[in-house]
């Protein structure tokens, strides 16, 4: 078994200081933003702003079938309505299939992927009673079983188990194998997997800190382990609070969010401010954009963001 324990910097040590902060913003392009994607690109870009760093914008466009034409145009136009201007041009995913394909052959001579013929199905039927969701048993770990048909690339997790501390969510446990299994890398249909496609990026771009929704809290582990077998940097991570409905749905395009007003900016910046834990005065409600940007970045502070996975809101903005 191994064990990989990551501990990050912690806020005002010497190494954060002499570090060049340089954090992301990464939509998929498969429809509008929403009042769940502004706190996630809210509070990523106030924690690189009030560092003094670089705040990127990321289009992982690399899943073409969920895509909506227009849709990574449109994400454009609406960050800008709302103040919240990238620092560098923004990079897109689907420009880095070379960079991808170089990753897939190192861990293959590290013999750490294997072809897998198993179908969802299958996967979802030999699930083990009280799994979160179906955690894939190692069928084709070995080798292809007779008569399946190569289709997915899955990283091998065996004995592999991961310790880091969040910066916001606390210290976390996790056995890779047990809890995550063997996870696919390039599907069945060709395309990169998030996991590695997100894992590349973030070390192109010299990302130092992610700052994301706790919806992605438990891929981090996976990430972590991609990063340590492909000698890549670790970035400190923050994750947010996710913000869900009344009946606990996370906020999302699935779930009808609706889509954000780029004609009135304000009030729902204001409504993520105080989300995140801020406290925005009552006269910013007739601040303009400058003037809230200049009010959201002097008195930005990350340890009073609330120190929770989820937080249901009454109504979507």
């Amino acid at each position: 078994m191994v064990i990989l324990a990551l501990y990050f910097n912690k806020p005002g040590s010497f190494f954060m200081q002499k570090q060049t902060y340089r954090g992301r913003f990464a939509p998929s392009p498969t429809g509008p933003l929403h009042f769940g994607s502004l706190i996630a690109a809210l509070g990523s870009f106030l924690q690189a702003k009030q560092a003094h760093g670089t705040w990127l914008l990321r289009i992982e466009d690399i899943d073409p079938p969920r895509e909506i034409p227009g849709a990574a145009d449109d994400i454009l136009y609406t960050l800008e309505s709302y103040g919240l201007e990238w620092d560098e041009q923004p990079l897109y995913q689907s420009t880095r299939s070379e960079a991808y394909r170089e990753a897939l052959l190192i861990l293959e001579r590290m013999q750490r992927i294997y072809l897998c013929g198993c179908s969802r199905k299958e996967i979802t039927d030999a699930a083990q009673p009280g799994e979160k969701h179906a955690i894939y048993p190692g069928t084709c770990r070995n080798r292809l079983p007779a008569g399946k048909s190569a289709r997915a690339l899955r990283l091998n997790t065996q004995g592999i188990q991961i310790r880091f501390a969040d910066r916001l969510q606390g210290e976390i446990k996790h056995d890779l194998e047990r809890e995550t299994g063997d996870f696919v890398i390039r599907r069945a249909d060709g395309p990169i997997a998030y996991q590695l496609a997100v894992v590349i990026d973030d070390a192109a771009q010299g990302i130092t800190e992610v700052v994301r929704g706790s919806d992605l809290l438990e891929q981090t582990p996976g990430q972590l382990y991609l990063q340590q077998l492909l000698d890549l940097k670790t970035p400190d991570y923050l994750h947010l609070p996710v913000a869900t409905h009344q009946h606990g749905q996370k906020l999302s395009k699935q779930t009808f969010a609706r889509a954000l007003d780029t004609s009135q900016p304000i009030p729902a910046l204001i409504k993520a401010l105080d989300f995140l834990g801020q406290s925005p005065p009552p006269e910013l409600h007739e601040a303009n954009l400058a003037e809230f940007w200049h009010w959201a970045i002097s008195h930005w502070d990350s340890r009073h963001i609330p120190n929770t996975r989820t937080i249901a809101i009454a109504e979507q903005t």
